[in-house]
């Protein structure tokens, strides 16, 4: 197998990690909002994961620039600086305290990377089997 089927596979099995904690996001803010959850216990688990999905997406954005996929890397770009953006501005941990104002941000901003993660699930699959495809010619 060459390196470029390798890469995809590794992307692949990344963005499927962030993809289900986008799922997880989602679930746990719809709870909030069905009152199934109380706000502290709801930051106090999504806190833990913030940092986590921000830095596999991180990497794996590296991973193309690094091994020179631009369209790959531009692709991921959008979202690479929007979560740099929340980190460098210190705006990425949720608070108990403001959770029920800023909710519908919150879930408009999962939802959006749900969606982001979904396509691009989809696009590493493809760039993995013509990968593994062009491999065995």
């Amino acid at each position: 197998m060459n390196g470029e089927a390798w890469l995809f596979i590794f992307a692949v099995i990344l963005n499927a990690v962030n993809l289900f904690l986008q799922v997880f996001f989602t679930i746990m803010y719809s709870d909030l909002e069905c009152d199934y959850i109380n706000p502290i216990e709801l930051c106090k688990k999504l806190n833990n994961y913030i940092l986590p999905e921000a830095a596999l997406h991180g990497f794996l954005t590296l991973l193309f620039l690094i091994n020179g996929y631009w369209f790959t890397f531009l692709l991921n770009l959008p979202l690479f600086a929007f979560n740099a953006n929340k980190f460098y501005s210190n705006n990425y941990m949720l608070d108990a305290t403001e959770i029920f104002r800023t909710l519908s941000k919150h879930k408009r901003e999962s939802f959006f990377k749900l969606g982001f993660h979904l396509l691009l699930f989809f696009f590493y699959l493809y760039r993995m089997i013509v990968a593994l495809i062009a491999d065995d010619m």
